[in-house]
C-alpha cells in the first residue's frame, strides 16, 4: 500500500509520530499473528536531524527509510536487536517513527514464546524497541513489507494452531489529532546534538506501564 492509502504519514515522521500513540500493528508471520497497541515512539526525519540514520544521505541500510510512506523499515543495531519503523513522508524524504514500545493485545502467548522464559510478563512485555520488534517476530525479512490499512481480519486474529493465515502487517487506529496529555521529551539513547533537547521527539503516552524507561546516550570515550 503506497503513501497515498496513508494521509497522515505522507506528512512525514515529526507529524505523524503523536498521531500513531494508541494505534493497533498487528503482524501475521508462519502462523502466528500478535498485536501490540503502540505507546511510545520516536521521530527520525533524515537530512535536518542529525540523530537519523538518513543524516548522511541513502546506504544499502537505510534504503526502505527513503519510502514512500506506508512501509516498514527494519534495521539491525548493537550486533543483536532488530527495531521496527514506520515509513513516513513523500518520496525521498527518508523520515521513518521508531516503534519504541507498546502493549501486547493479541497473541500473548506467541509474543511471549518469542521473548523467551526471562522475559517480563504483562506490559512490560514489548517495552522497548527491540522487545517489540522480537514480540512481533519482525526481523531482516520484514524491511520494506507494505503496511495494509485497518484492523487485521478476523480470520487472522483468531485462528489457531494449525490453520493457514494470511502473512501480513495491518496497522489501525491512527488518530486525526494529538491525544490529549501526550508527552515529549529528548528521543532514547540518540548521541550527538539529536539526542539533546533540541529534538524532543520522543513521544508517549501517559501513565503507561510498557512505557520504556528513559536513557541519555553514553559518553564516547576518548584516547
Amino acid at each position: 500500500m503506497g503513501g497515498e492509502s496513508w494521509p497522515a504519514l505522507q506528512r512525514g515522521a515529526l507529524h505523524a509520530a503523536p498521531l500513531l500513540l494508541g494505534s493497533t500493528l498487528t503482524v501475521a508471520r508462519a502462523g502466528q499473528a500478535v498485536s501490540v497497541r503502540l505507546s511510545e515512539v520516536e521521530a527520525y526525519e533524515g537530512a535536518r536531524d542529525p540523530g537519523s540514520h538518513a543524516f548522511r544521505g541513502r546506504t544499502a541500510r537505510n534504503g526502505t527509510m527513503f519510502g514512500p510512506a506506508g512501509f516498514v523499515y527494519v534495521y539491525f543495531t548493537y550486533g543483536m536487536h532488530w527495531c521496527v519503523n514506520i515509513v513516513c513522508g513523500p518520496p525521498g524524504a527518508s523520515s521513518a517513527v521508531l516503534l519504541r514500545a507498546g502493549e501486547v493485545t493479541a497473541g500473548f502467548r506467541a509474543a511471549a514464546e518469542r521473548r523467551g522464559p526471562r522475559a517480563p510478563s504483562g506490559p512490560r512485555l514489548a517495552s522497548g524497541p527491540a522487545r517489540l520488534a522480537q514480540s512481533l517476530g519482525l526481523g531482516r525479512g520484514d524491511d520494506g513489507s507494505a503496511l495494509r490499512p485497518g484492523p487485521a481480519p478476523a480470520s487472522v486474529l483468531d485462528s489457531a494452531p494449525g490453520d493457514t493465515v494470511l502473512d501480513g502487517v495491518w496497522l489501525s487506529g491512527i488518530r486525526q489529532r494529538r491525544r490529549p496529555g501526550t508527552l515529549s521529551g529528548p528521543r532514547t539513547g540518540v548521541s550527538g546534538p539529536g539526542g539533546t533537547g533540541d529534538f524532543p521527539w520522543r513521544f508517549w503516552l501517559p501513565d503507561e506501564p510498557s512505557v520504556s524507561a528513559y536513557r541519555a546516550a553514553k559518553p564516547r570515550r576518548r584516547g
